[in-house]
C-alpha cells in the first residue's frame, strides 16, 4: 500500500508515517519543513519518501506530485492531515489574515490535494481519502469561529465525496478528534506562547498522536467494502458545555 500524508513533518502526520512504515507500507511524507522531513525519512528508512510541499500553493502541489518516482505514483491512501488553528479571539477581534490562512490550509489545500489524486483512484476502482476534521466542526465554542467553520467544511465535503463515490470502490472518511496533546497544535494556535499552550492540557489526559495514528491505520486496513463515514473521538476527560446564556 502506498500512503500519501500531508503535514507529515510533526504531530499526527509523523506518527501516522511511523505506524504505516512499521507495518511495511510505503509512505510519502510531505510538508513544508525540509529538515524535519529528512530527519523522519532517516528514521524510517527506504519505505518513507520525503517531499517538500505547501498545500496552500497549487503550484507546489503539482510540482511535488510530478516529482514522485513511477513506483510511488499509485497512491492508495491520501491522508489530508495538514491543517492548523490560529488564535482564540472572538470574531470581531480575530485578524483576517489568520482566517485566510486557516481557510487556505484546512479547506483549499485539502480539496486541491483530493482533486489531484482522486481521478486515478476512481479509474483504478480503489482508494481511500482520510480527512482530518475536528470536533470543532461539529460543536461551536467561543473563539472557534473560522477554525470550526473550516472543520465543518471538511465534514460536509467528506460526506459529499461519499455521495459522489458510491459504487466506485473509492472510500472517504472524516476523522474528527477532540482534545489531543503532545503535538504543536496549541503552540501554533497561540503563536509560540508555550505557557498558554501548556495550560490547555493542564490536569488532563488528552488523546495522543499515537491514538490518532492507530485509528487512521485501522480505517485504512479494513476490508475494501467497508467505508467509515465519520469517526468522532474524545478523551474521557472531555465532554460538552452547557448552553451559554447572557444574563442582565
Amino acid at each position: 500500500m502506498i500512503v500519501f500524508i500531508t503535514g507529515a513533518s510533526a504531530g499526527f502526520g509523523a506518527e501516522m508515517a511511523r505506524t504505516f512504515v512499521n507495518n511495511g507500507h510505503q509512505v510519502v511524507i510531505s510538508g513544508r519543513r525540509k529538515d524535519r522531513l529528512e530527519a523522519l525519512a532517516a528514521e524510517l528508512g527506504d519505505l518513507a519518501l520525503p517531499i517538500v510541499m505547501d498545500v496552500t500553493c497549487k503550484e507546489s502541489i503539482n510540482e511535488a506530485l510530478s516529482m514522485l518516482p513511477q513506483s510511488w505514483r499509485q497512491v492508495d491512501v491520501l491522508i489530508n492531515n495538514a491543517g492548523l488553528a490560529l488564535g482564540t479571539q472572538p470574531a470581531h477581534e480575530a485578524p483576517l489574515a489568520d482566517w485566510e490562512t486557516m481557510i487556505a490550509t484546512n479547506c483549499t489545500g485539502l480539496v486541491t490535494m483530493t482533486r489531484a489524486l482522486l481521478p486515478a483512484m476512481v479509474e483504478r476502482g480503489s482508494g481511500l481519502i482520510i480527512n482530518l476534521g475536528s470536533v470543532a466542526g461539529h460543536y461551536p465554542y467561543p473563539g472557534g469561529n473560522v477554525y470550526g467553520a473550516t472543520k465543518a467544511f471538511v465534514d460536509q465535503f467528506t460526506l459529499n465525496l461519499r455521495a459522489d463515490l458510491a459504487g466506485t470502490g473509492v472510500r472517504a472518511t472524516n476523522l474528527a478528534p477532540g482534545l489531543c496533546g503532545g503535538t504543536e497544535f496549541s503552540n501554533v494556535r497561540f503563536k509560540g506562547d508555550d505557557a498558554a499552550a501548556a495550560k490547555v492540557y493542564e490536569g488532563t489526559v488528552p488523546l495522543t498522536a499515537k491514538d490518532i495514528a492507530a485509528t487512521v491505520f485501522w480505517i485504512a486496513t479494513l476490508p475494501p467494502h467497508i467505508n467509515i463515514n465519520t469517526i468522532e473521538m474524545m478523551p474521557t476527560c472531555q465532554g460538552f458545555s452547557p448552553f451559554a446564556i447572557k444574563r442582565t
